[in-house]
């Protein structure tokens, strides 16, 4: 049992470290064109622009879909509320906004899940992994992530600016090489999207009631 529980810590160290599957698409900085995040549509070929791509994605999907989502499934998780989970699962499959990386993040999502099975005597993960299996459920990134932070108690806080940085920054990291950004440039966008994580993640932990998405 020990080597078990080895294992589901490392598969947590792992997903907390995962890079976001919207970064895992990208093959250049005009890939991030494909990716439709406003209506006017962002064409990254310089430092501007990125800045202004990610501003789009921190507004538009961080901020008012994914924090929201790692929370709501960290809360069922604590709960043991498996049917809310697979049923809040459901909700996002349908969630138009996230459709154009819903198969990137079933992918990470359900890799990561079957990482936990090692701790499938914990209820919740092997039902949530079931559902996936018997297509109930996406598994989708987000939700694996705030069941991680649940079985584990890591500290949700924490948790939610550790997933921003390691996003907003796993794009810069993609697009510094192909943009040639100076190293310095790349740092400093990093450091002023990351200085604007602390209130968003304060909103997604002080809202009341069952948490909904954030409307845009």
């Amino acid at each position: 049992m020990p080597d078990a529980i080895q294992s589901a810590q490392h598969a947590a160290a792992q997903l907390l470290g995962d890079l976001h599957p919207l970064v895992r698409q990208l093959g250049s900085p005009e890939a991030l064109v494909s990716l439709p995040l406003t209506a006017t549509g962002i064409r990254v070929t310089d430092l501007p622009s990125l800045r202004r791509f990610l501003a789009a994605y921190r507004d538009e999907i961080l901020v008012p879909m994914e924090l929201p989502a790692i929370r709501r499934a960290h809360d069922h998780a604590s709960r043991q509320e498996v049917r809310e989970l697979v049923a809040f699962d459901r909700e996002l499959t349908a969630e138009p906004r996230l459709r154009h990386f819903a198969a990137a993040s079933r992918a990470v999502g359900r890799s990561q899940l079957h990482r936990l099975l090692p701790m499938r005597d914990l209820r919740l993960v092997r039902r949530y992994w079931q559902a996936a299996e018997a297509g109930e459920a996406q598994a989708w990134h987000v939700l694996v992530y705030g069941v991680v932070l649940a079985v584990f108690a890591l500290p949700l806080r924490p948790g939610l600016v550790n997933y921003g940085r390691q996003t907003l920054g796993g794009f810069i990291e993609s697009a510094a090489g192909p943009l040639r950004l100076k190293e310095s440039d790349a740092a400093q966008l990093a450091e002023d999207l990351f200085g604007t994580l602390p209130a968003a993640v304060d909103t997604a932990l002080t809202a009341r009631g069952p948490l909904k998405l954030l409307a845009v």
